[in-house]
């Protein structure tokens, strides 16, 4: 990504993340954290990658509830950052978080393993 791209995409994690605790009101949105945002090159699409506090119940009514909320959620970044057309917005998993905390468990496995008296 160019510096540009870098910089508007810092900008929107910032501000989606205010959009997203303050101003959606939906209660399928529970504790939500936007962990990264990548923008296109040429600043026409975003994607955003969410992590969500629970279970597969709770992922799925926060995603349902996102793309229901998207033109609202667009048109408000629209209004906090100046760009000539906003990126249109697209919400992933942020599947990061889960595989470090699974390669921690096997570590820790390993290394309970291996302490143990043969």
């Amino acid at each position: 990504m160019s510096m540009r791209s870098n910089r508007v995409a810092e900008q929107m994690k910032k501000e989606l993340t205010d959009i997203l605790s303050r101003k959606v009101k939906d209660p399928r949105i529970g504790f939500l954290t936007v962990t990264d945002v990548e923008v296109t090159g040429d600043l026409q699409q975003a994607t955003v990658y969410i992590t969500v506090l629970g279970g597969e119940d709770e992922r799925e009514g926060t995603l349902k509830a996102l793309a229901k909320a998207k033109g609202f959620i667009r048109s408000e970044l629209g209004q906090r950052i100046r760009l000539r057309k906003t990126p249109e917005l697209m919400f992933e998993f942020d599947e990061s978080v889960a595989y470090g905390s699974r390669i921690d468990t096997l570590l820790k496995e390993i290394d309970n393993s291996s302490n143990e008296p043969t």
